[in-house]
């Protein structure tokens, strides 16, 4: 299964520009804990980092800094990972896991953004695998009692 298949298509962007305040906005505006961060390029948006709510409390509130002189490029994270959208789901879990990162940007052959995966999508994906699997069971332990004489 490729991860392509199952990030989410609509990602929240804004560049090292964006003033945190803005940031804020669109993650409210967007029901959404992070924006990916991308640089154009060709006319495409690459990803250079990760700026989340967490980073805007961390960073600013907690801090005590005024958000008016704070830019997305001051406190996202740019040490990010990036999944192909070819790769395989597992593959993805298991890098996420071994970088201890929740989020990962997907992009295409190009470097391009296409999509987001969190880790609450893998947990989504990982439920509904243990579920069909246990409705497997089920119906395999109904068809044995069928055939035991009773």
């Amino acid at each position: 299964m490729a991860i392509g298949e199952f990030c989410s298509r609509d990602v929240v962007i804004a560049d090292e520009a964006t003033e945190v305040i803005e940031a804020a906005r669109l993650m409210r505006q967007h029901h959404v804990g992070n924006l990916v961060v991308c640089e154009r390029r060709a006319g495409l948006n690459h990803p250079v980092g990760i700026v989340t709510d967490r980073d805007l409390v961390v960073e600013v509130m907690a801090e005590g800094v005024s958000a008016a002189d704070v830019t997305v490029g001051d406190v996202m994270s740019r040490d990010i990972r990036t999944a192909l959208e070819g790769d395989d789901v597992w593959d993805v879990l298991q890098r996420m896991r071994d970088h201890g990162v929740r989020r990962m940007p997907v992009v295409d052959g190009q470097g391009a953004l296409v999509g987001l995966v969190t880790l609450d999508d893998l947990l989504e994906l990982c439920g509904e695998a243990l579920v069909n699997m246990s409705r497997l069971i089920r119906g395999e332990i109904r068809r044995e009692s069928r055939l035991r004489p009773g």
